[in-house]
């Protein structure tokens, strides 16, 4: 099995946050930086997979603030050997599909092929609808909505992912679509040295590009899909073949998305799957669910449930959440002990073919050095026990 880590990088303390604007202490960002490098050194000594950050902006808050995941992995690449570094993910509606390319490709070499690309199509307005503002009619899409914004959103999404893939694995570009043009109109080029050394001018007319460096990874990085949800999703990975990573939904959910993407894609039942899982352990049951209380309950009522991600935790029966001790029981989360999330693993892994864990790792609320002793004894512990 497949271990990664997941940073929704969160600035200070419970405490902190409660305190207000907590996005806009330098300090805090800077002690972020200092625990996230220590944690993802220890990952990449154990032999974790990889780390992901995801993209969000103007987090005033203190939750997600990770403006540029690709800086981010650039960062903890410089300080690791082998771990894998990605994004869960660059929204594309809000991007430079290029730029994108472009950077993913220069991490790439720079990380010696240690690269992942991830990439999500944007859910929260106050963001995605100034950043997306070149893309005419594109505004961020709540899960679960199926409208014309979300339709928009989508369609930005895939024209992007188009051209991200053609700069990867072609010479010369050339894109006709709906939001991105290129070239974008008859733009003259009479340079003599295209016409000698280069490509993609005809009488003295740009008719293609070449996007440069093409990427270390042959044909391309590795790509995920965060955190895919709906049938729509899991068709258009499997589709694709992106690796979809789900985030922790009720278990018929779960079992009906893994059977679409078998299906779809021809491959084994959990290829190309991962799953979102919140990681705790302690040294008893009561001090983990404790951490976890503070740390991603807190985060999930603050921020997450008005965005409406606990609908797909809602029995489909009883419209009834979990309660925190069947959330444990049935490996929703992985919070306790080494024995009673090593049952969770296993409980889990019995009704679904797991092979990646995507853990969620709540830098901050849980205090640091509690969160490296769950990010050792997790790997060293729990997964000899259930791998």
């Amino acid at each position: 099995m497949k271990v990664s880590l997941f940073y929704l990088p969160t600035l200070g303390s419970k405490s902190d946050i409660e305190a207000g604007m907590a996005g806009m202490r330098t300090d805090l960002y800077q002690q972020m930086l200092r625990e996230v490098s220590e944690q993802c050194r220890l990952a990449d000594d154990l032999g974790y997979d990889s780390v992901a950050f995801t993209e969000h902006h103007f987090h005033i808050e203190g939750f997600e603030v990770s403006n540029n995941p690709v800086l981010l992995d650039l960062y903890i690449a410089m300080q690791t050997k082998r771990l894998r570094v990605g994004q869960l993910g660059i929204v594309l509606p809000a991007s430079n599909p290029i730029r994108v390319a472009e950077d993913i490709a220069m991490l790439d070499h720079m990380s010696g092929g240690r690269a992942n690309a991830g990439f999500a199509r944007g859910y929260q307005r106050r963001w995605v609808d100034i950043m997306a503002q070149h893309a005419h009619g594109v505004h961020g899409a709540l899960p679960h909505q199926h409208d014309e914004i979300d339709a928009a959103n989508r369609a930005a999404f895939e024209e992007c992912f188009q051209i991200i893939k053609k700069c990867w694995t072609e010479e010369m570009l050339s894109f006709q679509g709906k939001f991105w043009k290129i070239p974008a109109g008859e733009t003259p080029w009479p340079l003599e040295t295209t016409a000698k050394w280069g490509k993609g001018v005809e009488g003295g007319i740009l008719k293609s590009v070449g996007v440069v460096p093409k990427p270390l990874q042959k044909p391309h990085p590795p790509i995920f899909q965060p955190f895919a949800s709906s049938e729509s999703s899991i068709r258009w990975c499997a589709k694709n073949g992106v690796t979809a990573i789900l985030p922790p939904m009720h278990e018929s959910h779960e079992r009906n998305l893994f059977e679409v993407y078998a299906s779809v894609s021809g491959r084994k039942p959990g290829e190309g799957m991962g799953m979102l899982r919140d990681i705790i352990i302690a040294d008893t049951d009561e001090e983990a669910r404790h951490l976890w209380v503070n740390s991603a309950t807190f985060a999930g009522d603050a921020w997450f449930v008005p965005f409406g991600f606990r609908r797909g935790m809602l029995d489909p029966q009883t419209g009834e959440a979990p309660s925190t001790e069947e959330a444990i029981a049935k490996g929703y989360a992985l919070v306790g002990t080494v024995d009673t999330v090593a049952r969770s693993l296993e409980a889990l892994k019995r009704k679904l073919p797991v092979n990646w864990i995507f853990g969620w790792t709540h830098n901050t609320l849980v205090p640091h050095g509690l969160l490296m002793r769950s990010i050792e004894r997790f790997y060293t512990e729990v997964l000899p026990r259930v791998s």
